[in-house]
């Protein structure tokens, strides 16, 4: 299953710069991660200083 991003989001970018795949992108209030390219790796999750990434 895919992560996703909560509101704790604060549209640093860190998440989307770290993920290999190119699955994150910015949405309108945050960014979101595209369950279809996501292969959970969780590389974004450990990134993220605001800590909003968790398992979907």
């Amino acid at each position: 299953m895919a992560h996703v991003i909560g509101n704790e989001c604060t549209k640093c970018g860190s998440c989307a710069e770290t993920c290999p795949f190119e699955a994150i992108s910015e949405g309108e209030n945050s960014y979101v991660i595209d369950p279809d390219k996501c292969t959970d790796c969780g590389l974004c999750a450990e990134q993220c200083p605001a800590q909003a990434i968790r398992e979907g």
